[in-house]
């Protein structure tokens, strides 16, 4: 019995998992972009829920720089009651929207798809469940299955670190191909981007050892600190949430995730100046305005961390410590590497103070009238799109 928490322990086979998934991802990427919806999309949708909706906003960057077609990341509420009536009128196949659910039974993001397709749009579901009602609702799907975990792992309920990884190699995979076969990239292109994919996963083992006793150490510290603020903009925004996420989840203490600009309109007016704040950045689009934040947060008293490349020398210059990501990673592909600081920060502070995954799904969380209050699985649908 190992005596790391379950969930180290499954981040520790995230960068075997990415070298097992990549080419069957990319497989299916293949047999589900097929030339003809390629060559007619005009615009792209990334729609989700939770993680499944963070990984997209990570996403996205990516889809406009390898697809060369103009993408938008939507939660899956906004998109089905706000803008599905609203999609562009340019003819047949030419809205795409691809709908991400692991478990492929999250309500709000069938619903997105089944409207989808109501207002014309192509629907594909990137899920691992061909057979449930997302998959089911859809014109494509792209299948994500990931493989088992080991006897000794499998059946913890843990945060999830894998099934973020897989949606964001299945995203990345999408956009690969359907730049190649737009003519956007080359072959040669396409698949240099593929083996640079595959190549993240020795930064990722790299990265989870240098960062984890930088995040042990941190969180010995904190201990008396109940609240986090994370930060990051495009890409690294994704992975903001998605950190704040983690922290939720594993240890249930207030954190939330801010857009690197939002923080400084913010900010200042926090009733608590010592707030853990955790700066996210690849040192490139945002690399001057995150050095601006990096700089008022210090000098307002947060506690403030970078997770940056190494190197980077301009923010690190106003941070109290840095958790490094060790090796080349360009920002459109940041969101797999970048995720890791948060989880390390999110398990180790879980460990520390003996916290309860999920809160063991105790209290509302488990009423009689639904499964858990929110209702995830069985809200309402909507059957018809609004404009």
């Amino acid at each position: 019995m190992s005596d790391r928490s379950p969930m180290h322990q499954q981040i520790d086979t995230l960068p075997q998992l990415l070298r097992e998934i990549a080419g069957p991802f990319d497989a299916s990427a293949r047999a589900t972009f097929d030339f003809e919806l390629c060559h007619s999309v005009k615009r792209i949708y990334l729609v989700g829920c939770g993680d499944s909706y963070h990984a997209p906003v990570g996403a996205e960057l990516a889809f406009h720089q390898l697809t060369g077609v103009p993408t938008q990341a939507v939660s899956a509420l906004t998109f089905s009651r706000y803008l599905v009536g609203f999609l562009p009128e340019t003819g047949p196949h030419t809205n795409l929207v691809i709908a991400v659910s692991v478990s492929g039974v999250v309500s709000r993001t069938i619903e997105a798809l089944r409207l989808a397709r109501r207002a014309g749009a192509v629907g594909v579901a990137l899920t691992g469940a061909p057979q449930a009602p997302l998959a089911q609702s859809a014109e494509k799907v792209f299948q994500t299955a990931v493989p088992p975990l080991p006897d000794e792992l499998a059946g913890m309920v843990v945060p999830g670190v894998r099934s973020y990884l897989a949606s964001q190699v299945a995203l990345y995979s999408a956009a690969i191909r359907i730049g190649e076969v737009r003519g956007h990239l080359t072959t040669a292109q396409a698949d240099a981007y593929r083996a640079e994919l595959r190549g993240l996963a020795d930064v990722l083992a790299a990265t989870i050892a240098a960062c984890e006793p930088v995040a042990r150490d941190l969180m010995a510290q904190w201990r008396d600190i109940p609240e986090f603020v994370y930060v990051g903009a495009g890409p690294l925004y994704g992975v903001a949430m998605f950190s704040a996420a983690k922290m939720l989840e594993a240890s249930g203490d207030p954190a939330m995730a801010q857009e690197t600009e939002e923080w400084a309109h913010l900010q200042y007016f926090s009733a608590r100046p010592d707030t853990p704040t955790i700066l996210i950045s690849a040192a490139d689009r945002d690399a001057d305005r995150m050095a601006e934040v990096a700089r008022a947060a210090q000098a307002i008293g947060r506690r403030t961390v970078g997770v940056l490349p190494d190197g980077e020398q301009a923010i690190r210059a106003y941070v109290d410590h840095v958790l490094p990501v060790r090796g080349t990673v360009r920002e459109g592909f940041a969101p797999l590497v970048y995720s890791i600081p948060g989880e390390l920060l999110a398990a180790e502070r879980a460990a520390a103070i003996g916290a309860r995954y999920f809160r063991d799904f105790g209290g509302g969380r488990t009423v009689d009238w639904a499964d858990g209050a929110s209702r995830i699985r069985d809200s309402h649908l909507l059957d018809e799109v609004r404009r």
